[in-house]
This record gives C-alpha cells, sequence and structure tokens, in this order.
C-alpha cells in the first residue's frame, strides 16, 4: 500500500555524511582508536633472560618467555628436569596470572570496537530515523555512559594486571620461582627484559578512551528529550512570567 512505502522509504538508508562534520559523529570516528588499545595488548609476546651465577663461577642462562593472556603459570621456566649448577632441577613455571584483567580488557575494547562501527552506521545512514524517536539518543546515550564505565574498571584492572605480570617476570620475581636460586651461592639476575612498550600504551590508550567516550556521551544526551526538556524550560532573557488572572 501506498502507506507501507511511505513507511519504508521514511525508514530506509540514507547515506548523509554531515554527521560526520558535526561532534556526535566525528567522535564516533575517533573511538576507532579503541582498535589499538587492544590490539597492544593481544598481540603481545615476549621473552626474559635469566643469568644464574654458580658458586663455582660458572654461569647458566634460563629463557622465561610468555604471551597474552598473560597465564604465566602455563609458561616453563625450566621445560623438564635438568641439571643447573651442578644441582637437579624439576620442571618449574612461572608465578601469577593476569589472564582475567587482559581479557576483560580486550573484550570490552573488541565490544566498543563494533558498536562504534554501527553507531557511526546509523548516524551516516538513519539519522533521520534517529532524531525522530525518542528511544534511538536514549539508548544510545545509556550505552555511552556503560561504556565510560567499563573503560574505567577494564582499564584499572588491566593496570594491575600488568603491573604484575613486571613483578611476576622480574629479578625478584623470578628468583622466588626458582628455588634454585634461594641458595646461599647462587645469583639470579634478569639480564634482558621484553620490551612493555606496547603493553604500557595499551593502558594510556584505555584511559583514553576512557574520556573519549565520555566527551562522546555529553554529545549524545544533547540529543535526548531529557536535554530538549531541561533546556525549553528555562525562561528566556525577554521573557516574564504573565500573572494569573485572578
Amino acid at each position: 500500500s501506498e502507506v507501507s512505502q511511505r513507511a519504508i522509504m521514511m525508514t530506509g538508508f540514507r547515506l548523509n555524511l554531515s554527521p560526520l562534520k558535526e561532534p556526535i559523529g566525528f567522535v564516533k570516528l575517533v573511538e576507532w582508536v579503541t582498535i589499538f588499545a587492544f590490539g597492544c595488548c593481544c598481540g603481545f609476546s615476549g621473552k626474559n633472560v635469566i643469568s644464574i651465577l654458580c658458586g663455582d663461577g660458572s654461569n647458566e642462562t634460563l629463557n622465561a618467555m610468555y604471551q597474552y593472556p598473560f597465564r604465566l603459570s602455563q609458561f616453563p621456566l625450566i621445560d623438564k628436569n635438568t641439571t643447573l649448577c651442578n644441582q637437579s632441577v624439576t620442571t618449574t613455571h612461572m608465578m601469577g596470572d593476569s589472564a582475567s584483567s587482559a581479557e576483560f580488557f580486550v573484550g570490552v575494547g573488541i565490544i566498543c570496537f563494533l558498536y562504534s562501527m554501527a553507531a557511526l552506521l546509523v548516524y551516516l545512514g538513519y539519522m533521520h530515523v534517529y532524531k525522530d524517536s525518542d528511544f534511538g539518543p536514549i539508548f544510545d546515550f545509556v550505552i555511552t555512559a556503560i561504556v565510560v564505565f567499563l573503560w574505567l574498571v577494564c582499564s584499572s584492572a588491566w593496570a594491575k594486571g600488568l603491573q604484575n605480570v613486571k613483578s611476576a617476570t622480574d629479578t625478584e620475581g623470578i628468583s622466588g620461582t626458582l628455588a634454585l636460586c634461594k641458595g646461599s651461592n647462587i645469583t639470579c639476575e634478569v639480564t634482558e627484559f621484553a620490551n612493555m612498550r606496547t603493553l604500557n600504551i595499551s593502558v594510556v590508550f584505555g584511559y583514553l578512551n576512557m574520556l573519549v567516550w565520555a566527551f562522546n556521551a555529553w554529545f549524545v544526551y544533547k540529543e535526548t528529550r531529557w536535554h530538549s526538556r531541561k533546556f525549553s524550560s528555562q525562561p528566556g532573557p525577554g521573557r516574564h512570567q504573565v500573572p494569573a488572572p485572578i
């Protein structure tokens, strides 16, 4: 019927790039930096080199290799029973597990990246539907506000998890894990550290994303009826209240 055809025309896809010139659309493009946050984290693999100085003056070397999701207890320091510094050493794994915080951080990043893509599609093709309804802006605002909170929580959790990874793989952490290093005449030291620059960057990007999404929440809020009602209820400078008739 003519009514249904008109409804389809009203709700159909209409490409309009003008939202990209407005803060609400431009910020959505900026939010794509999310991919750098979880990309820097989940693509990491590193190796620390441990030098062992034996009591007789000889040296031994171990490689501590680990990667995302940083479940360190699954990565061996000593893969099988062997002899170091004339002592029998059994299979030994690193200690620590930061998988929950790392996977939470990456999961939030992936969800936010997908949502920003979907929202941008709505802005560019269905903005006429978005602005004609109350549901669209309110739903967008609620999700954006939740995302701000999630970025705060997951970035803080991952920052603590990353610190735990660093502590477990430094000289003190390795020395506490290897029973061999607790001997009075044996010294263990991490002489080469994995480059964790990308992991540090991921934490920075996590907090940066929180600020960007918080900035976006304000512009989304301005599209809701809550803001329009508040704005329309404010009296103008030239308005005077008319007294009620007696």
